[in-house]
């Protein structure tokens, strides 16, 4: 473990605060969706959202340098399961991208990792992170207006939905497959599972250089440069803290939207936005639950 992730080091370390490598990872993955975004009109959200993950199984496979003797089927079918949960929550989510406003998108998919830390905590008083949460995807969908769309909201939610399921895979693939190993190779599941679905629509697009040098780009920004941030982040970072830091990202998210494509929130939005973010921190703060870092 400790040769494989030597370059990690040397690039992300340095006296680098931890708390800082997290934010720099929030901002690339969230700047990275709005560049992708950009990109929807001349090519398929999935053709983008395949590049992305076959970047990020490319540079994961070469740095963890997975070993696979020796495996049980258990060991195979947990990884596959962490595979398919990886690949249908980053596919989701650029569906929801393509249909609703960044910031908002990312804030309804918070919602299944708030979810898990609030069934992790059981105590009676998380009820309130579960009303705060409540009103804020209510506030969404009245102040919504033209802005929203069933379809990109179910989106949003299935995405969150995976996110959590990826949060309890990731765990028990750590336990199974050591390092970066079980994550390599989900990586590599996540991007065979897509490989239909961005053939059949953006054949062609996969043959263009410039595409492939854009969907690389997105692949670096919102998934290399953010885990790589994040697992060095981790190793001195308690993980409580680094959950209360992950539930930024909406914020982010709805930085990254206007600041990419002017896509200006509503007051409402805003308030929805921050109800959600509130509910995470107090979740989080005293849930057993861990947002893991999303190498989507």
């Amino acid at each position: 473990m400790t040769s494989r992730n030597s370059s990690l080091r040397l690039v992300f370390s340095g006296g680098t605060s931890p708390v800082w490598l997290v934010l720099v990872g929030i901002l690339s993955v969230q700047f990275g969706a709005g560049i992708a975004k950009s990109l929807f009109d001349e090519v398929a959200p999935t053709t983008i959202v395949w590049l992305r993950l076959a970047t990020s199984a490319i540079v994961l496979v070469l740095v963890a340098r997975p070993r696979l003797r020796g495996r049980t089927g258990s060991d195979w079918l947990v990884v596959l399961a962490f595979g398919v949960a990886l690949g249908t929550m980053n596919w989701a989510i650029y569906q929801a991208f393509a249909r609703i406003p960044l910031g908002v998108a990312v804030t309804l998919e918070f919602v299944g990792p708030l979810t898990l830390a609030v069934l992790g905590s059981r105590r009676p008083r998380d009820l309130l992170w579960v009303v705060l949460a409540g009103t804020g995807v209510a506030l969404l969908g009245l102040g919504g207006g033209g802005s929203l769309t069933t379809a990109g909201v179910l989106f949003a939610l299935l995405a969150g939905g995976c996110w959590a399921a990826y949060i309890l895979l990731s765990a028990q693939t750590g336990r199974r497959w050591p390092g970066l190993d079980g994550l390599a190779l989900a990586s590599v599941v996540a991007t065979l599972l897509l490989t239909p679905a961005a053939v059949g629509v953006g054949g062609s697009d996969l043959l263009d250089p410039r595409v492939l040098v854009l969907g690389a780009l997105v692949g670096l920004l919102s998934s290399v440069i953010p885990y790589s941030c994040e697992l060095i982040a981790l190793r001195s970072l308690r993980p409580a803290v680094f959950s209360i830091l992950m539930s930024l990202e909406p914020a982010a998210a709805a930085l990254a939207g206007i600041v990419v494509l002017g896509e200006f929130l509503t007051v409402e939005q805003w308030v929805a936005m921050a109800c959600v973010v509130v509910a995470s921190v107090g979740a989080t703060r005293s849930s057993r639950a861990v947002m893991q870092p999303i190498p989507d």
